[in-house]
C-alpha cells in the first residue's frame, strides 16, 4: 500500500511540475509562436500542389508504347497570365488521349482516365476566378507534337504550377 502512495504522490508532483512549466512557457512570446507553429505546420504540409496527383499519373503513362497520337502542345514558356489557358489546353488534349486510349485498349487508359478526371475538377474549381488575357492563344494555335514530347511539355508546366 506505500508503493502505491509513493506512486500517487509522484505522479501528482509530476504532474505539478509539467503543469507549472506549460504554462510558464505560454506566458512568453516564443512559447505562443512555437504552439502556434506545431498545430499550423502539419496542415500545410498536407496542402502540398494541387497537381501532384496529376503529376504522378503523367510520370506512369509517360513511357506508354500504346498511345501514338499527335497533340496541340502549349508552350512551356507562356505568360504567367495566360496559365489557366495552357493548363485547360493539355487537359483537352488528354481527352484525345483517353480516347485513343479506349478505341487502342492501352494499358494506361486508368491513368489517362485519372489525369482527365483530376484536372477537369481543379479546373472546374478556378472556373469562375480566371480572367483570360487577350493574347493567350487558343489550344488549335499550338503547334502540334508527338505524345513524348507533349508528356514533357505538360510535366514542366505543372511543375512550375507547384513551385
Amino acid at each position: 500500500q506505500k508503493t502505491h502512495l509513493k506512486s500517487i504522490c509522484l505522479k501528482y508532483q509530476l504532474y505539478l511540475l509539467l503543469n507549472s512549466h506549460f504554462f510558464c512557457f505560454l506566458k512568453n512570446e516564443m512559447g505562443l509562436i512555437i504552439i502556434f507553429l506545431c498545430a499550423y505546420v502539419p496542415k500545410t504540409a498536407a496542402g502540398h500542389c494541387k497537381w501532384a496527383e496529376v503529376l504522378k499519373d503523367l510520370e506512369q503513362i509517360k513511357t506508354s508504347k500504346d498511345i501514338d497520337v499527335s497533340l496541340y502542345t502549349a508552350n512551356t514558356d507562356e505568360d504567367v497570365k495566360c496559365q489557366e489557358p495552357v493548363m485547360r489546353c493539355f487537359f483537352l488534349e488528354t481527352k484525345v488521349i483517353l480516347q485513343e486510349c479506349l478505341i487502342k485498349n492501352c494499358s494506361k487508359t486508368q491513368d489517362v482516365l485519372n489525369i482527365w478526371k483530376n484536372g477537369s475538377a481543379s479546373l472546374e474549381n478556378n472556373k469562375s476566378n480566371s480572367t483570360k488575357s487577350a493574347k493567350c492563344k487558343e489550344c488549335e494555335e499550338y503547334e502540334e507534337k508527338n505524345f513524348t514530347e507533349f508528356i514533357q511539355s505538360f510535366v514542366k508546366v505543372i511543375q512550375r504550377e507547384c513551385k
